[in-house]
């Protein structure tokens, strides 16, 4: 574990400044999980707190403490935080609010914060706002509330900034063993990220549940999930939250379809770090990737006593990438012998009731289920919340499978409350993931097969300047096209003379735009087709001052969007989607963090609804795939180039033929 954070995590010497409640409940807690290391209460006016003997002042203990829950109030917080500093204490809990999270209430609450972090200098501190942090694995606990977590020799750990939220998940009754869990508060010095990175140094934590509110030092997730891929230790994440990114440009199609969690999602990608939806999903997922680690695909087998479970859990797969492979020659004789001639046998597999109180034969047709190509199979069993007598079998059925084959194995309730908690952990015991729920264990797969490495570049980070100007379209196409974008011939004209100039010079027909309009379509002020004789009567009729008069592009396959937006939260997202005027009713869009490379820009494209349009749909021809990517790493030397001022780049659309792909209109703001 990173030697800054050890200690506070792994203490063996706590101290519990205060008296009230909370502080009485951090002691308690304390000696109900076993700790074995000292509990040094210090309160000025006290002999004893919860039979513990306490201390008048800091500098009466016996030594400086390895870990300290401080539970006064915020300005005494601040200088308690100074002298244990001085003293070299290992860290400490800062369970008081009223800081930065209370700024809006408070404008005090931003400055108190800064001089906490001053005060505490080198050494780590949680929060404030938080309650604290549990280690399952030895005992050691700093907080001050009720808490589900039991001693375990290696588990999960679980990171939240809301302390409810991880109350909550200690409660779980699923099987899954929690090492650690840790609020972080306002994360005023100790970062969730930094937090995250000195867990996975104990040998002992499987896996990493994050609920993440919000990114800080982006840099610092890159340094997380590059040290979690080479450690091998998952990490998973429910993201709650939107930025205001999108909120400052609404001139262009790609801030509205790119949405507000756009980067979010983006940055999750490239860290490669799933997002799961739901607390439920979160720990279930914990619970896979503790057994398992990350599956090798998302093929998957399931086997239950009921055509309807076999249906639902078959139904519930589609739109997953979680896949049903056909049943290979060998598992078939295997299940046939297992079964015998009154069962077809598919997969996902009705074995009906024939076998059931035999778990010798069940274990032989559950088995039957696994192989080298399935990453999970599922055996669907509801236990009663009644008598469970009959159901003993199915739960030793499923261990022997285990033990058998050493094959991934689960069993799953088709609800979460038909898994009784003694059940789940006696699977869990032997090695058997047990699913509380068809949806979560689908999610839960899902997400344990979806596990990368995460991406080898740094993501660009993103300026501060604010965007101060739009240019016009002809000055977009001209800057992007110095960066290798291909556009059409065009020119742009004023008053009759030059416009009948401008249209000799160019190939018709012509495609001639109103200057100065955000939204050209929506005014009529775009004209396609246009032949030289009826350029000056388009150009009176769109009736800006300056026209563009363009030639058109033939052939066109496809029209793309091809857009970056700076997300101040992010980096610069780029999307990549369905372009032209029904851009933002399709809504067929992919979003990535720059840089990328070729190969990011081919998988974001193969993702696209309209994605079999540019590979050629019902006999049309194919686009020019390597044009189309060459276009899109324009843009982004572009960007990459301006990053200190740019603000938003759009091309829509991008016409992709056979043999181009030409940017017909194009938006630049910038500072």
């Amino acid at each position: 574990m990173s030697n800054t954070l050890s200690r506070l995590f792994q203490p063996k010497s706590i101290a519990i400044v205060g008296g009230g409640a909370w502080c009485v409940q951090v002691i308690k807690q304390s000696q109900a999980m076993g700790f074995s290391g000292d509990i040094w209460p210090v309160h000025p006016r006290s002999d004893e707190i919860a039979g513990c003997p306490a201390y008048k002042s800091l500098a009466d203990l016996p030594a400086a403490p390895d870990a300290v829950f401080i539970g006064i109030n915020r300005h005494a917080t601040i200088e308690l935080v100074r002298s244990l500093a001085a003293m070299g204490a290992g860290g400490a809990i800062c369970f008081a609010s009223g800081f930065s999270e209370a700024a809006a209430e408070d404008a005090t609450g931003d400055d108190l914060q800064a001089q906490l972090v001053a005060a505490a200098g080198q050494m780590p501190i949680l929060g404030p706002n938080c309650y604290g942090f549990i280690n399952a694995l030895d005992g050691a606990l700093l907080w001050p509330d009720q808490h589900g977590c039991q001693r375990v020799d290696r588990g999960v750990a679980i990171l939240t900034q809301s302390s409810n939220i991880a109350i909550n998940l200690t409660m779980q009754q699923r099987g899954l063993p929690i090492a650690y869990v840790v609020t972080c508060g306002n994360m005023a010095q100790s970062s969730q990220a930094k937090i995250a990175s000195a867990l996975i140094d104990d040998p002992r934590v499987t896996a990493v549940g994050l609920h993440i509110e919000g990114f800080s030092d982006l840099r610092e997730w890159e340094a997380l999930a590059a040290k979690a891929h080479k450690k091998g230790v998952p990490l998973v994440a429910l993201k709650v939250g939107i930025s205001e990114q999108a909120q400052q440009a609404t001139v262009s199609h790609t801030a509205s379809l790119a949405g507000s969690d756009a980067g979010a999602q983006a940055f999750l990608d490239r860290l490669g770090i799933p997002r799961l939806g739901a607390l439920p999903d979160l720990l279930e997922a914990l619970k896979l990737l503790h057994c398992y680690g990350p599956l090798p695909s998302g093929n998957i087998a399931s086997i239950s006593c009921s055509g309807g479970e076999a249906s639902l859990i078959a139904d519930m797969a589609v739109g997953t990438k979680l896949e049903f492979p056909p049943l290979t020659d060998q598992q078939q004789v295997q299940l046939r012998a297992a079964l015998g001639p009154m069962v077809a046998l598919n997969n996902p597999l009705d074995y009906h009731t024939y076998i059931w109180r035999d778990g010798a034969a069940m274990a032989r047709a559950w088995s039957g289920m696994t192989g080298d190509g399935i990453a999970m199979t599922f055996s669907i069993v509801d236990y009663p919340t009644t008598d469970q007598a009959d159901w003993i079998c199915a739960t030793q059925a499923a261990l022997s499978v285990r033990a058998d084959t050493q094959a991934r194995f689960a069993v799953v309730s088709s609800l979460p409350e038909l898994m009784p908690a003694d059940v789940a952990a006696e699977l869990m015991a032997g090695g058997v993931v047990p699913f509380l729920g068809l949806r979560e264990a689908l999610a839960a797969t899902e997400t344990a097969a979806n596990l990368r490495a995460p991406h080898p570049d740094p993501i660009c980070l993103p300026a501060t300047t604010a965007a101060t100007q739009t240019l016009t379209e002809a000055a977009s196409k001209q800057a992007l096209a110095e960066h290798g974008v291909q556009v059409p011939q065009n020119r742009s004209a004023q008053g009759p003379g030059a416009i009948a100039s401008a249209a000799t010079e160019l190939r018709p027909p012509f495609a001639i735009k109103g200057v100065g309009l955000a939204h050209k379509s929506e005014h009529a002020a775009v004209r396609l087709g246009i032949m030289p004789e009826q350029v000056a009567a388009v150009a009176a009729e769109i009736g800006t001052d300056t026209v563009l008069i363009e030639e058109m592009i033939t052939g066109t396959v496809a029209e793309l969007l091809v857009g970056v937006i700076r997300d101040d939260a992010h980096g610069y997202v780029l999307t990549l989607g369905a372009g032209g005027v029904l851009t933002e009713m399709l809504r067929d869009t992919t979003s990535l963090l720059l840089p990328v490379q070729p190969a990011d820009i081919e998988t974001a494209l193969a993702k696209l609804n309209c994605g079999p349009l540019l590979t050629g749909y019902r006999g049309k021809p194919a686009a020019n795939r390597a044009a189309i990517v060459e276009a899109v790493l324009a843009v982004q030397s572009y960007v990459l180039a301006n990053a200190e001022t740019v603000s938003e780049v759009e091309i829509n659309p991008l016409l992709c033929t056979p043999d181009r792909a030409v940017a017909v209109d194009a938006l630049i703001r910038k500072a």
